[in-house]
């Protein structure tokens, strides 16, 4: 069993921070990579050793595939860490992270390769067992093609590109009139976003929800499940709150979702952290994609169910098992995440700069994970998040009132951000009894401009 000392993060921000943190729960030592627009980060600062792969730019420093294992090796370092976005999903970059004798913390390449194409992710799906939305058997190469498929599996449909990801690369297209045009745009968007035009059709669902389930799998073929998060609220397919469970759930709906997730996983072989997304309508279940990595949203099942998913992940990638079974993963209370962004609460338009003041919200189960801090200046280079808080409780109604107070409590100044938006959310009555799903937050949002 390969024994993991030391760990460079081939991150930035508070993912980084995140990773940081368990390895040193852990005794681990780390090492952080970073541009020289993030000199004097958080992560750069926490880390035991720091190296600068390069400029601003994400493909001159973060993609930088090169830069990233030179730094590796030179700092004799045994594994890393991709966190999320960036090469955590290259599957190339992994083949070439083992060839050089270090060890990848996440799922293998095969696996990455096999669920990061959504086409080829539909089928395993389907021969694993998990439910999925009605949609074209494999990729849909012509106009005439997509004509055939709309009309076999119905209208409404979504063209999605086989490579896209992170809500780009999909367009809805409401009956057969409306296809050619789609089909060019689509096609062409995929060819210049992902350097892959395939595409592929599934059956429009108009009100679905989205929610998805943790799954982790060691190396010795056990799987656990760690329950499902609620991500509906959405705005441009990006999403904005997040929690867990997922209330409109109802208990049967889950213990039968987490067996077929389970029984899934262990049949493709999974190891590692990931997630397995669905639609949610009507009662039915419809597999959407699988996420070969950590997610953004991974404190909200931490904090329901009292495990260190990061830890986990560098454990599994060591070879340890998991030492736990499905029986053993409880719940408890109830867990909401908030995405704080640098950016305005109305339009959304991004506000890099200098933060004159941070102070984030503290207090009984409340967590914030952010790399800001008072004098940090934001970069326009990169994503605009800022900081997640995630507040947990006994229950959702009670995790409400907490998060009310701690919206209340959390200041930055210098810069605009989602915080009056948060807070405005929260306090609807959509929100808090249930009434919404993935198109609600764009229908909220448009009725808000009109008011004005």
């Amino acid at each position: 069993m390969p024994k993991i000392k030391k760990v460079l993060i081939a991150n930035r921000g508070e993912i980084a921070l995140r990773i940081i943190r368990a390895c040193r729960d852990m005794g681990i030592r780390t090492v952080a990579v970073y541009s020289t627009a993030d000199k004097n980060a958080m992560h750069v600062q926490l880390a035991d050793e720091s190296v600068c792969i390069g400029p601003a730019a994400s493909r001159d420093s973060y993609l930088n595939e090169s830069a990233i294992l030179t730094a590796a090796l030179l700092t004799n370092a045994d594994a890393i860490h991709p966190g999320y976005g960036f090469l955590s999903e290259r599957a190339d970059f992994v083949q070439k992270v083992e060839q050089h004798g270090l060890i990848w913390i996440g799922p293998d390449a095969a696996m990455i390769n096999k669920m990061g194409d959504k086409v080829n992710a539909k089928r395993t799906a389907i021969e694993c067992g998990l439910p999925v939305v009605p949609g074209s058997d494999d990729a849909v190469d012509t106009l005439e093609d997509a004509l055939k498929w709309g009309e076999k599996i119905g209208y409404p449909v979504m063209l999605k590109a086989a490579a896209g990801g992170g809500g780009r690369g999909m367009r809805p297209v409401m009956n057969a009139d409306e296809m050619a045009e789609a089909f060019e745009i689509t096609k062409n968007e995929a060819r210049s976003g992902f350097g892959d035009d395939t595409l592929y059709m599934e059956k429009l669902l108009l009100h679905p929800r989205h929610i998805e389930f943790q799954v982790l799998g060691d190396k010795h073929g056990n799987v656990v499940i760690f329950g499902e998060r609620d991500c509906s609220l959405q705005r441009k397919n990006q999403k904005v709150m997040e929690e867990c469970p997922a209330a409109a759930l109802t208990q049967k709906q889950r213990d039968d979702m987490i067996e077929i997730c389970k029984t899934a996983a262990k049949k493709m072989g999974y190891t590692n952290a990931g997630t397995f997304e669905f639609m949610y309508e009507n009662g039915k279940f419809y597999f959407l994609e699988m996420n070969t990595r950590l997610q953004v949203e991974h404190p909200v099942t931490e904090m329901v169910y009292g495990v260190d998913l990061v830890r986990e992940q560098i454990r599994i990638a060591a070879g340890e098992k998991l030492g736990y079974t499905q029986a053993n993963v409880i719940p408890h209370g109830h867990a909401i995440e908030f995405r704080i962004n640098a950016e305005d609460p109305e339009t959304f338009v991004p506000c890099p700069g200098k933060i004159t003041l941070y102070a984030p919200s503290g207090g009984l189960g409340v967590r914030v994970d952010s790399a800001a801090y008072t004098g940090y200046t934001i970069p326009p280079t990169y994503d605009s998040m800022i900081a997640k808080l995630i507040v947990h409780a006994h229950s959702r109604s009670a995790c409400i009132m907490r998060a009310d107070r701690a919206l209340d409590e959390f200041v930055i100044e210098g810069v605009k951000t989602t915080i009056p938006l948060q807070k405005k959310l929260l306090g609807n009555h959509d929100v808090r009894t249930l009434e919404f799903d993935n198109h609600w937050l764009e229908g909220y949002l448009s009725k808000e401009n009109k008011k004005k």
